[in-house]
C-alpha cells in the first residue's frame, strides 16, 4: 500500500528548536563552575546524545510520528530544565550564603540563567500545546492551550494559520520580562501552570540576583 506524502501544512520542522536547544547547552557549558551541579560534561552529553539523533533522524514534527521520538523530545527539555533550575537554586544559595564575589559574574551568570529559563519555556508551550507540534497540524486536534491573537481574530491571519515556534518563544519571551501574559493567554490549567512557575523563575533571577549583583558592584 502506498505511503501518503506529508506536506509542509501536515508537518513542522525541528531546527528552530534545535538551534534553541544548542544555545542553552552553550549558555549551560559556559557558566562558572560553582553553578554547575556534578561532572561539566554530564548534562551536554546527555543533551547531545537526543538532540543529534532526533534531528538528524526526526528533522520534522508530525502527527504520526513515532511515540519514541516524542517521548525523547520531551526527556531532552527535561534534562535542560532540571540543569537549568539546579543552576539557579545553586546561584541563589551562593548569595543567601554571603560568600563574596564579583558582581560581573554574578550579573553574566543570571542572564545566562534568565535567558535559558525563556529557551526552556519556549520549548515546553511547543511541546505541549494541544499534544504537540505534530499533532496540532491534524484536523482533529485538540482544544488549544493557548488563545493567539490570530486564533480570536482569524481575519488578520491567514487561513488555516497555525502556531510556530517563533510564536511559542515570543509568548515565553515577554512572560518571562513581564511576569504575565500579554497578547497569548494561557486556557489550560496545564498552560497556566506553566507560565506560573515561568513567571516566578524569572522573578527570582532578577529582583534577587541581579538585585544581589548590583549592590556588589555599587
Amino acid at each position: 500500500m502506498p505511503t501518503a506524502t506529508l506536506t509542509g501544512s501536515d508537518r513542522e520542522p525541528r531546527w528552530p528548536a534545535s538551534l534553541t536547544l544548542l544555545a542553552t547547552l552553550i549558555l549551560y557549558i559556559t557558566l562558572p563552575d560553582r553553578l554547575i551541579p556534578g561532572p561539566r560534561w554530564l548534562v551536554p552529553a546527555l543533551e547531545a546524545a537526543l538532540l543529534v539523533p532526533l534531528t538528524l533522524k526526526a528533522p520534522h514534527r508530525y502527527k504520526e510520528e513515532p511515540a519514541a521520538v516524542r517521548a525523547a523530545s520531551i526527556i531532552l527539555v527535561a534534562i535542560v530544565n532540571v540543569a537549568n533550575v539546579a543552576s539557579l537554586v545553586l546561584l541563589v544559595e551562593f548569595l543567601v550564603s554571603g560568600r563574596s564575589a564579583a558582581g560581573r559574574d554574578l550579573i553574566i551568570a543570571a542572564v545566562q540563567i534568565w535567558l535559558t529559563n525563556v529557551a526552556i519555556f519556549a520549548l515546553w508551550y511547543w511541546e505541549l500545546d494541544r499534544g504537540g507540534p505534530g499533532a496540532r497540524r491534524h484536523p482533529s486536534e485538540r482544544h488549544p492551550d493557548f488563545l493567539y491573537p490570530q486564533m480570536a481574530n482569524p481575519k488578520i491571519a491567514p487561513t488555516g494559520w497555525k502556531p510556530a515556534f517563533l510564536d511559542y518563544f515570543y509568548v515565553s519571551l515577554t512572560n518571562a520580562t513581564a511576569f504575565s501574559p500579554t497578547d497569548t493567554m494561557p486556557l489550560t490549567p496545564a498552560a497556566k501552570a506553566l507560565m506560573s512557575v515561568q513567571s516566578l523563575a524569572s522573578l527570582i533571577t532578577v529582583a534577587l540576583v541581579a538585585a544581589r549583583a548590583v549592590n556588589i558592584l555599587a
